[in-house]
């Protein structure tokens, strides 16, 4: 393409509660206009019981917040922008798989099955299928070939086969008519392109090796012995899935005539291949061999890519696997994580506002319009005070200690059995103290997982941040910061994720040949930089070695 001209392209990223989409100049990286849609029935807490760590979503959410989010961002927008779209692509959480009949249409779009979770997608936080993960890292040590290889080495039921598995087993209703299963990047970029064919579609290098267990050496996924040795109930399913994977920066197809009409744009956009947030995230912002991207919001998940030849056959153990494309063709990506990072200051500010939703909603003192405004200015402020509160406490009065597995432990070792614990406590701990201790805990989890790399022999030289808490919490990013004993630079884009996939648009749309040129053209740019106190890390150490002995004996004790 004439490089003078202008070429313009959608970036959408499906996060864990919106969607949101982004226009963007494919020549320069500004970004035109935004627009974010949260999911109606997620929102509403339909589907989830997060007693039993049940979080399923429908596909209508996904469907109705994508048609909603492009067209108000195209509003804003003149027509000659439009007319000059030439390219869109997806990113989505992961694993976040569903069933779907032959046609590839997701079960709980069918009217029998419309409000029945376990047709619905299963989304990544959702750990029901931990007895069917158990069994497949069991059955992968002993089989001829260990597919649990490049996961890390252990199976996670954050991930699709351990999450299938356990809808079949659940769900005597479902099973005659779930023909296969597709991630939500694949489904997503498959409905808009008119061909969802389960055997037809393009499935992402990146979903289905950190999360499916594919792999070229073993032709795909895993075989039809080991699947059906796993469970009869897996029969026949291999046969509907894929051999062949495709990198993000290939074409999945253009829109169909539906999905341009719905959109609002033309049937001559190219449809990039789909991935995951993190990745995509990684690619947004400007990722590059041995540096540590790091997306911080609900939990967390961290990118490096490596040349080949410096990671040669090394299999690192106890991440989220490595998968040659998986990031950026031509390099290794390498994924690890914590399963709640966000989510622990959630819990905490949710377990600290009970009093004024569950009594203050009651008062008779305040009319309910005076109450709703009260409830809702307390509860935003929460975690904004705590951080000032906490980041007053001096260091070596820090004698609360917390462990960061609210929601078990994605990585270093994955263990969704592990539940948080706090110790310290005493009539003197205040909610600034444990909230301090809960976001060193976090920073510390972070430190296990880069020593992880590191005792593994991958050597990380930089580390950047993007998400939400990298932009709006000055205190953690000064507390990871200190723990680590590295500078950490947080990425401008307030929108990464969805800009690392409008750079695989204009890849996909032909405005560029590589998406290494298109980072080059479209990266944001550093917004911050946070730089170590290194008596404070010093001190840091010492609390580092006892959560870790604190682990241990958390987790010895299950």
């Amino acid at each position: 393409m004439d490089k003078l001209s202008k070429y313009y392209v959608i970036g959408i990223d499906y996060g864990t509660d919106s969607c949101r989409a982004i226009v963007v100049d494919a020549v320069n990286g500004k970004e035109l206009s935004s627009s974010v849609s949260y999911y109606p029935r997620w929102k509403a807490g339909k589907y989830i019981n997060p007693q039993c760590n049940q979080y399923r979503q429908h596909p209508l959410d996904y469907i109705e917040t994508l048609e909603e989010v492009v067209n108000n961002a195209l509003a804003s927008v003149s027509s000659e922008v439009k007319s000059r779209i030439v390219g869109i692509s997806f990113d989505t959480t992961g694993s976040t798989p569903v069933l779907v009949d032959e046609n590839g249409t997701p079960l709980a779009l069918l009217p029998e099955f419309t409000e029945n979770p376990n047709a619905m997608f299963v989304l990544w936080k959702d750990h029901t299928a931990i007895k069917e993960a158990s069994e497949i890292n069991l059955l992968s040590k002993t089989w001829s070939t260990d597919y649990t290889a490049y996961e890390g080495g252990i199976y996670s039921s954050e991930w699709v086969w351990s999450k299938i598995l356990h809808l079949l087993r659940e769900d005597t209703t479902i099973r005659n008519k779930a023909y296969s299963w597709m991630e939500h990047c694949d489904w997503i970029t498959a409905l808009v392109t008119g061909n969802t064919i389960p055997e037809e579609i393009y499935r992402s290098r990146c979903v289905a090796g950190h999360k499916a267990m594919w792999n070229e050496r073993w032709d795909g996924l895993p075989s039809e012995d080991f699947l059906t040795t796993l469970d009869p109930l897996l029969s026949g399913y291999r046969k509907h899935l894929y051999t062949k994977t495709y990198t993000s920066d290939q074409v999945a197809g253009i829109l169909s005539v539906e999905w341009a009409k719905r959109l609002g744009l033309s049937t001559q956009v190219s449809v990039s291949v789909g991935s995951l947030d993190a990745h995509i995230g990684a690619v947004g912002a400007c990722i590059r061999p041995n540096v540590l991207t790091r997306i911080m919001g609900t939990s967390t998940c961290d990118i490096l890519i490596s040349d080949r030849e410096e990671l040669g056959d090394k299999l690192v153990q106890g991440i989220c696997g490595q998968v040659e494309g998986s990031v950026i063709p031509g390099f290794i990506g390498m994924e690890a994580g914590q399963s709640a990072f966000g989510d622990i200051y959630s819990w905490f500010r949710e377990v600290l506002s009970w009093p004024l939703q569950g009594i203050l909603s009651q008062s008779k003192l305040a009319d309910e319009e005076t109450k709703k405004k009260l409830i809702n200015e307390s509860i935003e402020q929460i975690i904004p005070q705590l951080s000032i509160q906490a980041a007053d406490i001096p260091l070596k009065e820090a004698t609360v200690l917390a462990l960061d597995w609210m929601n078990g432990r994605r990585t270093p070792d994955a263990n969704q059995l592990l539940k948080g614990a706090i110790s310290g406590l005493s009539l003197g701990t205040t909610a600034p103290m444990i909230f301090r201790a809960l976001v060193e805990a976090t920073a510390f989890g972070s430190k296990a997982i880069i020593d992880r790399f590191a005792r593994e022999g991958v050597q990380i030289n930089e580390i950047i941040a993007i998400g939400g808490i990298s932009q709006k919490s000055p205190f953690v990013m000064q507390v990871l910061s200190d723990v680590l004993n590295m500078p950490i630079k947080v990425i401008k884009s307030e929108q990464t994720c969805a800009l690392g996939a409008a750079m695989f648009a204009a890849v996909a749309g032909g405005v560029y040949t590589t998406v290494e040129e298109a980072q080059l053209a479209m990266g944001s740019g550093v917004l911050k930089e946070y730089f170590s106190n290194k008596e404070n890390h010093k001190v840091y150490m010492k609390l580092y070695d006892k959560y870790l002995t604190f682990g241990s004996l958390v987790e010895e004790a299950l």
